[in-house]
């Protein structure tokens, strides 16, 4: 690691430990989001923010050139219960950086907050380079990325900083939850009477169980359809149930897109299925994508991921790639190693030394 990367990696994890003490739940982003207007200040980047979404143009911004987004997340969830070391420490104790956020997305954002300034001053690039820390990526809000895009110049590409080892995340599964209702008609249990809607609802949800979507992705696996709550709004034990209710999670590969699913779901099923949302689709980068071809050069692999992010929300091509480990995110006693960060840095300007 040169001088450069050291004085930006030393910068940038001083900025990591003040987010981590500062505590930003998903739409209570609000005192981050000005941490980070205050540190792009005095590194002289001047700043823009939409809601508690901070963003800032390279400094010699160029409309006609392309513009290639870095974005992560500086929401968090809440701490579990089973924390042990005070979640907004951010303390580092033998290599690691512990705290809420750290791992998702904290190293992943002051990386990309690096590599951003790394080239801000930069002539000549092929990219114009955009940096946002948007908010609510941990609950999908509609104040996070989709706020603040069209306060954005147009965009070209992204990298979505999420912890993934740094290896590329070219593909993501979509999310679409479905709430359905089996309907009866209710009665006396003691006579043979109605008709019961957990019945009808146990038969659709032994579909779900059992169906195989045919069109299985080499990135992403075959279409997943899990039940994961039921209920009735029936509290008597002696009443038939009129209605009986469920929710289906159901992930979908880049092979079908959602309008296609629910057609096939309600064609199979009796009980009446509604999606809450087609917002969060599966989502590709073409392998031959620029940024995907640099990264195979540095010996990064690719995969599929089966967890959602910001990604799934952007219209344009992105590749989903960080230090950090996702099975720690969300865990108790939260850490990335400092080392990550680091090497994070230096990956991402290697990456984009090749593209931009």
């Amino acid at each position: 690691m040169n001088e450069q990367h050291q004085q930006l990696s030393g910068k940038v994890i001083g900025l990591l430990q003040k987010l981590i003490a500062t505590p930003s739940f998903s739409r209570e982003e609000g005192k981050t989001a000005g941490i980070l207007e205050d540190f792009l200040s005095s590194e002289n980047v001047k700043t823009s923010r939409a809601g508690n979404n901070v963003f800032a143009l390279c400094k010699h911004f160029d409309s006609s050139k392309p513009s290639l987004l870095l974005n992560s997340h500086h929401d968090t969830v809440k701490p579990n219960a089973q924390y042990v070391r005070d979640p907004f420490d951010g303390a580092i104790e033998d290599g690691k950086l512990f705290g809420l956020g750290s791992n998702d997305a904290g190293g992943c954002l002051v990386s990309l907050l690096a590599c951003f300034l790394y080239y801000y001053e930069r002539t000549g690039l092929n990219y114009n380079l955009v940096f946002a820390a948007t908010a609510e990526e941990e609950i999908s809000g509609s104040g996070g990325v989709e706020f603040v895009i069209p306060h954005l110049p147009k965009i070209d590409a992204a990298i979505v900083g999420e912890p993934t080892l740094m290896q590329m995340a070219v593909a993501e599964r979509g999310l679409m939850v479905l709430d359905c209702v089996a309907e009866g008609k209710a009665g006396h249990a003691a006579r043979n009477e109605g008709e019961n809607a957990i019945y009808k609802a146990m038969a659709d949800i032994n579909w779900f169980n059992q169906y195989q979507f045919p069109k299985v992705s080499d990135l992403l696996g075959a279409n997943k359809m899990s039940v994961t709550v039921i209920e009735t709004s029936n509290k008597a034990h002696n009443v038939v149930p009129p209605s009986c209710q469920f929710v289906v999670d159901t992930r979908i590969n880049e092979r079908y897109n959602f309008e296609e699913v629910l057609e096939i779901i309600r064609a199979n099923v009796k009980s009446i299925v509604t999606p809450r949302s087609f917002r969060l689709r599966s989502t590709a980068i073409p392998l031959d994508h620029p940024l995907v071809k640099a990264g195979i050069t540095l010996g990064r692999t690719y995969y599929g991921s089966p967890t959602t992010s910001d990604k799934a929300l952007m219209p344009f091509p992105a590749l989903k790639m960080g230090p950090g480990d996702s099975a720690r995110s969300h865990t108790a006693d939260e850490y990335i190693y400092v080392r990550e960060i680091e090497e994070g840095i230096q990956l991402y300007i290697q990456l984009l030394n090749q593209v931009v």
